[in-house]
């Protein structure tokens, strides 16, 4: 007497783990690339999230040496001087006024740094042309 199997009715997961650890090692290795800019420690502080607009915001970073970026520059990751700030902030929201846009400028200042150096990565701003200047905080 044979016994004649029948067909088995189980799934074989082992492609779909396979996939996902695929997609998990993608997700491990991109996602700090995401990140651009420069590192700066935010001071903790209880506020409520700005909504999100249709533009990036433009955004002065003062790091712990008290270096000025702006996150909107050709090359994020360079220092900028003052003069070179206002030039381009000047011409961005010109453009964003043109369009009849509104640019959130805001400030984020290491946790680190002099607090005279983000009063005067704000009045940089304020000559720029900035109605209005917000502080990134954690």
């Amino acid at each position: 007497m044979t016994k004649k199997r029948g067909m088995m009715a189980e799934i074989n997961v082992v492609p779909y783990i396979d996939v996902m650890l695929v997609l998990l090692v993608i997700f491990m290795v991109t996602t700090p690339l995401l990140t651009q800019g420069v590192k700066v420690d935010l001071p903790k502080a209880h506020a409520k999230v700005l909504k999100a607009k249709e533009e990036e915001p433009i955004i002065l970073t003062v790091d712990d040496k008290g270096k000025f970026y702006l996150n909107t520059a050709r090359h994020p990751s360079e220092p900028l001087d003052n003069a070179k700030i206002v030039t381009l902030v000047q011409s961005q929201l010109a453009k964003a006024k043109a369009q009849h846009h509104e640019r959130t400028v805001l400030v984020r200042g290491d946790e680190h740094v002099d607090y005279g150096k983000v009063v005067q990565a704000m009045v940089v701003l304020q000559q720029a042309g900035a109605p209005t200047v917000g502080l990134i905080t954690k």
